[in-house]
């Protein structure tokens, strides 16, 4: 993934958000060096990010599409208040064992219920349960992005939001030349056109797709 921005305006952004834990670090730190694809991580500007819009629009129930090794989990399970709850899917038992002991240690694990199955699969099970989500993160397989997308905005209430990860995909939105980068850009048209919602594509880290659901 390459960076949206230079070395050291982004060592600047990291330098003038809010504090890395030292817990977070130390998932960071092992996530790089152990797992594969470290650069499917959410890193420490994107994850004050989704720290802060849990605790703005005031969350009390999170949907996120794409555990890995749960350090955006965890930032937005740290915002939720203490009978909130976090879903977080996902299909890889080698980086989600990880995300399970960080979960553990933070004090946070008992807010989070992480499924391990396809998350469409889930996505059907908490539908017919009758589940709702403030907030929906989708950070998983970019193929199926419109697929989460139509799946769990029914389940989200007016005034909640749907954040989606990698909408500029390394700036090859502009000129696609792959399935991934096809399939980044039709989640993006199909956001834009949909009336739902009301909407901002943001340069943060790889890109960032902000939605607000105005009506079902």
């Amino acid at each position: 993934m390459l960076s949206l921005i230079g070395p050291d305006l982004a060592a600047y952004v990291d330098a003038h958000t809010t504090a890395e834990s030292p817990l977070f670090a130390r998932l960071r730190a092992e996530t790089q060096a152990d797992l594969a694809s470290p650069q499917m991580q959410v890193g420490h500007v994107e994850g004050a990010l989704l720290r802060i819009l849990v605790a703005v629009s005031r969350a009390r129930n999170v949907l996120e599409i794409g555990t890995y090794s749960g350090y955006s989990g965890l930032a937005m399970a740290s915002a939720l208040p203490d009978d909130g709850k976090l879903v977080t899917c996902d299909i890889d038992p080698v980086a989600t064992a990880v995300a399970r002991r960080y979960f553990a240690e933070s004090g946070h694990g008992h807010k989070i219920d992480l499924r391990l199955a396809p998350a469409l699969d889930t996505i059907a099970e908490l539908a017919a349960a009758g589940r709702r989500f403030d907030l929906v993160f989708i950070d998983a397989d970019k193929h199926n992005y419109v697929n989460y997308w139509n799946a769990v905005l029914p389940l989200v209430p007016v005034g909640g939001l749907v954040v989606a990860d990698n909408t500029l995909w390394s700036g090859k939105v502009v000129a696609p030349r792959e399935d991934s980068d096809r399939a980044i850009v039709a989640f993006n048209t199909h956001v834009a056109a949909d009336p739902r919602v009301e909407h901002v594509l943001l340069s943060v880290r790889d890109g960032i797709m902000l939605a607000r659901k105005l009506r079902d």
